[in-house]
């Protein structure tokens, strides 16, 4: 296998392709004038020498141009200019570098970053031990298995810089508009609005880890460890936490804790199916005048839907060469595990609920946590803050595809 060229050495291989070429194609004009000024035209060979000589030009020149654009691309890299992982921008920090630089004489540092849920991490079978993280031949990293996680997207994104929230939640509404008579002395009708006030603490999600404190050498696998394990931790506790959090000690308020049950009898269909459900749910959010916007199911209740078929076997949902947004009566299709499965949610994510960051993911490393000075190992912790208010409960139903098929058909 022959040995990798440095841009600089790829430079230097195009440029005297180029200039031969070009001697090339100079020798060639210069023969046509002289002929020219004798009165004398070119030959075929001429001619065709001259028209070989400018393709190869041609292409030389491109050749160089592509690699003066790659080279400013990396000069734009060496710059810091280019996007960078969250992982980079740690151990780039100037925070990081001093640290290792003085053999870890803080004690402890810490970065924030500006991207959401920098989760997770890596561990070994023995306590401490980077084990393979740090073989020089190996992959440091063996990348994990992750789902794709979306309940985030669907909701309205807020901030705060308290440590509680506190909202006012609509809980009654009695519309009495009607028309009204212009004849004087005659009261206009009376509408109630009741509303609670709530308060939401904002919770936090953290975890952390211990290892060696030679990982701190191996940029790349510490780079990996943040990016990875980390941050995919905390996603997976946020997600389950805005779905199913049960609202008592420091857990969140989950969406499905509060959403409403399923009104029945909504609708009679012949021989309802989930895909029924799913309509009579949107039929329920629409009468509340909040209209779904999103639904969540469990991957496997997705995959039953996408895969139903008509008496002539043709999919009524699924695509197998579609690899759009699923989406279910023209609203997108949340599959996650955080779900239980037989379980469904559809509502009006955008206006029902609201999530408010609080301290958006922070990593901190420390050499002086419990037994770590003496055992040569860091401890690195990730954590991040945040609240979620659900204004209107009813603007969310929810149910188990079981029982209201059966009311359905009640």
């Amino acid at each position: 296998m022959s040995e990798q060229k440095t841009a600089a050495e790829l430079a230097a291989e195009t440029k005297a392709a180029f200039d031969a070429r070009f001697d090339e194609l100079k020798a060639v004009a210069e023969d046509a004038i002289g002929r020219a000024e004798k009165g004398e035209g070119l030959s075929e060979g001429a001619k065709l020498k001259a028209d070989e000589a400018i393709t190869a030009a041609n292409e030389a020149k491109a050749r160089l141009d592509e690699l003066e654009q790659k080279m400013t691309l990396f000069k734009k890299d060496d710059a810091g200019e280019g996007r960078k992982t969250a992982g980079q921008r740690f151990v780039e920090a100037d925070e990081v570098k001093a640290f290792l630089d003085n053999g870890w004489s803080k004690g402890r540092v810490g970065v924030d970053m500006d991207v959401k849920a920098i989760i997770s991490s890596l561990t070994t079978d023995a306590d401490g031990s980077a084990g393979d993280l740090i073989d020089p031949v190996r992959l440091s990293v063996v990348p994990g298995i992750e789902r794709r996680l979306t309940i985030r997207d669907l909701l309205m994104q807020g901030r705060t810089s308290t440590s509680s929230i506190q909202y006012p939640k609509e809980t009654g509404f009695t519309n009495s508009a009607d028309t009204h008579t212009e004849t004087g002395g005659t009261a206009k009708p009376q509408s109630e609005i009741k509303f609670d006030i709530v308060t939401t603490s904002v919770t936090t999600i953290a975890h952390w880890v211990l290892a060696t404190r030679q990982i701190l050498d191996d940029v790349p696998a510490l780079q990996s460890y943040i990016d990875g394990r980390l941050r995919y931790g905390l996603k997976l506790v946020e997600e389950d936490q805005l779905l199913n959090g049960g609202g008592t000690g420091t857990d969140l308020n989950g969406i499905y804790t509060q959403a409403s049950a399923p009104t029945a009898n909504l609708a009679i269909v012949d021989a309802p199916t989930k895909i029924d459900v799913i309509r009579v749910a949107m039929l329920q959010a629409a009468l509340a005048e909040l209209p779904a916007n999103g639904v969540v199911l469990n991957p496997i209740d997705w995959f039953g839907i996408e895969t139903t078929k008509d008496a002539n076997e043709n999919y009524l949902i699924g695509n197998p060469q579609d690899s759009a947004q699923p989406r279910l009566w023209g609203l997108p299709v949340v599959a996650t595990q955080a779900m239980t499965a037989g379980n469904y949610l559809v509502g009006s994510f955008g206006m029902g609920a609201q999530i408010f960051d609080r301290e958006d993911a922070r990593v901190e490393i420390s050499t002086e946590d419990d037994q770590n000075f003496r055992k040569n190992l860091v401890t690195i912790l990730a954590e991040e803050r945040l609240a979620l208010a659900v204004y209107r409960p009813e603007a969310f139903v929810k149910g188990d595809f079981a029982s209201v098929i059966t009311d359905l058909t009640s």
